[in-house]
């Protein structure tokens, strides 16, 4: 007995899955800087730096939406010192860096609370949106200030406010009161660093997302550990509560 070999007789390839929105926790700052012998707001630092190459790894591959966890709001208890160092890190950033996102049509988006952020920076947050706000490329959405938990409760909180009927809340609903309501929720969600830890970030939205864990610390996340998520990603079969396919 022959068996036919050509390509009549084998099923076509998967085409590997591309994921919309990639989320990512970015750890590792502090440890990168200790193994180098420098203060940890040299971490910080090159992480920020770290940004837009990211994105020039993610946005041609046809991610369309990359959420980055830079401030949660537990990071608040750290040394006095290092928080503030932080925000004057972000301050610079936004100067230096929102024109070259505008220019690369990339959106920037704030997730997170505004009330605790210096008035220059708060500033800062407004001119960034407002200046990208109608680009169509690919949506950065910054973390900042921000806990998957007090998300939640300020949803619950908003909904109340506006005298939502019990009866008419669903998850389609809860969602639009949500930071993310602009984006939909993340395919896949990176976490540098080694840790195997979720970290209060994005609670509701990443029910069904994927995880990538790596021990390359953020700083030195670089395309090629960025692919090998993508291709991992890629492999696997995304259920959502349901039975496999068969192939």
């Amino acid at each position: 007995m022959q068996v036919r070999t050509d390509s009549a007789s084998s099923p076509a390839p998967r085409k590997p899955q591309v994921p919309r929105h990639v989320a990512i926790i970015m750890d590792g700052n502090g440890r990168w800087a200790r193994k180098r012998g420098l203060p940890r707001l040299a971490g910080h630092k090159v992480g920020v730096e770290r940004i837009q190459k990211v994105l020039e790894t993610l946005g041609p591959r046809g991610v369309e939406y990359v959420t980055l966890f830079a401030f949660s709001t537990e990071n608040w208890n750290r040394p006095s010192e290092e928080v503030q160092g932080i925000m004057a890190l972000l301050h610079e950033a936004l100067e230096r860096q929102t024109k070259s996102l505008h220019e690369k049509n990339v959106r920037v988006v704030h997730l997170g609370k505004v009330d605790r952020l210096s008035p220059d920076l708060r500033e800062g947050v407004a001119h960034a949106q407002r200046l990208t706000i109608h680009n169509t490329g690919i949506t950065l959405n910054v973390a900042f200030d921000y806990g998957g938990r007090d998300e939640i409760l300020e949803a619950v909180r908003r909904i109340i406010r506006e005298g939502v009927l019990p009866e008419v809340v669903d998850e389609a609903l809860f969602s639009r009161y949500l930071y993310t309501a602009h984006s939909p929720d993340p395919d896949l969600i990176i976490r540098t660093g080694g840790e195997l830890r979720i970290s209060n970030f994005l609670l509701w939205q990443s029910a069904y997302s994927e995880y990538y864990h790596t021990p390359t610390l953020w700083p030195d996340l670089d395309a090629a550990e960025l692919e090998r998520a993508l291709e991992a990603f890629g492999r696997r079969q995304r259920r959502f509560g349901t039975v496999a396919k068969e192939e």
